[in-house]
């Protein structure tokens, strides 16, 4: 996830050189129009859970040595304490009330065979126990040609990363084997969580675009998914289902901007996709790969509304996860963080929370070099955005506590990049509604508390 402040900065100064920033040109497919928006229908009663972006890593690929320690700093994932996160996760969940896990994608760390088999062991505790899991993929899970690898040293060597077809037959118990409708060109599907509640699990990755120079980040959204989709939610409809979402990419913005600038964290067109939902009797949807603890509103007046429920990645700082309450049509949130219960009496949350801001402001610094912003100049403007980002993938962000920055300080050059794009980084600090941690949503009135 790191790349996506990689991915920020580049933009940014990008920007600046030129003025206007152009996506690449996509296809975008054409919605169905129903005559009418579909009926929300009540939802009924579930305790559930969600983990999101666990990264699981199998430290026999190598855990130490230049080339290991080189990947480290270019990303602000615990990928070393990476099991034992995911074991202390699992451990709460079955001390919890929880009869359903939600796993919205990137369940490894680059996709690694190994690694996949290694994660399919560890949420078989939760199903040996009664507890019920579904998985969709992310990014890091499917044909990772470029980053599936091992640690020898210096070098790195490629292992096995596994196919679409083999991610359904390791998860086969995660949603795959007892979902009522399969999607055949893509790993979405249906499942019947219990009478008259369905999950739709999304899969909107570009795996089958990957190549031995470049792993896809962002989304892809076919017309067939679409045309799959659309006939998903009217059986559902016709069937007086009501319907959880669950996807990888992001459906509705965290940030003012974030579309615009950071385009590969969300669902391909995504304002007409959210609306697609919404429309069709969806109110909840629950996504992962930003890193980021958030809940984001897209609001459609009487047509419909649709929350975006974000969890941050179990192995980043401070590692959160949910669990969640529907009750009396409403969806009661509760937000809580391991890293304190992992090595207790020891000073790793603290060392945790310095390693994901070295890494931030490094990677930051780095990238503002190669569009020539003086070393001193990037990291002044490093250390000021990295606190941004960290502000925001905490949850709740509070203006408040936002530091001073001294624009006078940085030359001519650096003063334009941060003028320009100065809205941009206040943003990350705005707590857009509704609150992002501990909150209940009212999901006949579109109101929370």
């Amino acid at each position: 996830m790191s790349a996506a402040v990689v991915t920020v900065i580049i933009i940014l100064a990008a920007v600046t050189y030129i003025g206007v920033f152009k996506r690449r040109a996509r296809i975008k497919p054409s919605y169905p129009r129903h005559p009418e928006p579909i009926k929300h229908l009540p939802y009924p009663d579930l305790k559930f859970a969600v983990i999101s972006d666990t990264h699981y890593y199998d430290r026999s690929l190598g855990d130490s040595g230049p080339a290991f320690e080189a990947y480290m700093l270019t990303d602000r994932k615990l990928i070393k304490e990476s099991v034992e996160l995911i074991d202390l996760a699992l451990e709460k969940i079955l001390e919890s009330d929880a009869e359903v896990v939600f796993v919205p994608g990137d369940l490894t760390c680059e996709g690694e065979k190994i690694s996949h088999l290694g994660m399919a062991r560890a949420l078989s505790r939760l199903r040996e126990d009664g507890r019920r899991v579904f998985v969709i993929p992310g990014n890091h899970d499917i044909n990772m040609l470029h980053g599936a690898v091992s640690y020898k040293g210096i070098d790195t060597e490629p292992v096995d990363s596994i196919s679409p077809e083999e991610f359904a037959a390791i998860y086969r118990d995660c949603g795959y084997d007892e979902a009522l409708y399969r999607d055949k060109q893509s790993l979405s599907y249906v499942a019947e969580l219990k009478e008259k509640l369905w999950l739709i699990a999304i899969d909107t990755c570009r795996y089958r675009e990957n190549t031995p120079q470049i792993d896809q980040v962002g989304s892809r959204v076919t017309q067939p998914l679409l045309d799959w989709l659309s006939k998903m939610l009217l059986r559902a409809a016709e069937q007086e289902a009501a319907v959880i979402a669950m996807v990888h990419h992001g459906v509705v913005e965290h940030w003012s901007g974030q579309g615009k600038l950071h385009p590969d964290y969300l669902v391909q067109d995504y304002k007409n996709f959210n609306r697609f939902l919404a429309l069709s009797g969806v109110q909840l949807v629950f996504t992962g790969h930003y890193h980021t603890q958030d809940i984001a509103l897209a609001d459609y007046g009487k047509e419909g509304f649709i929350y975006d429920i974000e969890t941050g990645s179990l192995v980043t700082p401070p590692c959160p996860m949910r669990f969640c309450l529907l009750a009396g049509n409403q969806l009661q949130v509760k937000s809580v963080n391991i890293i304190g219960d992992y090595r207790p009496g020891s000073s790793f949350t603290e060392e945790a929370k310095a390693f994901m801001l070295e890494t931030l402001e490094l990677e930051i610094i780095n990238t503002l070099r190669t569009y020539l912003v003086s070393d001193r100049d990037a990291a002044l403007l490093a250390k000021y955005i990295a606190r941004a980002f960290a502000a925001h993938s905490l949850g709740d962000e509070n203006m408040a506590l936002k530091p001073a920055f001294d624009a006078k300080k940085l030359n001519l050059w650096g003063r334009i990049v941060y003028a320009r794009h100065k809205k941009m980084v206040d943003s990350l600090w705005t707590n857009l509604p509704p609150d992002d941690l501990n909150v209940t949503l009212e999901l006949a009135s579109r109101q929370s508390s």
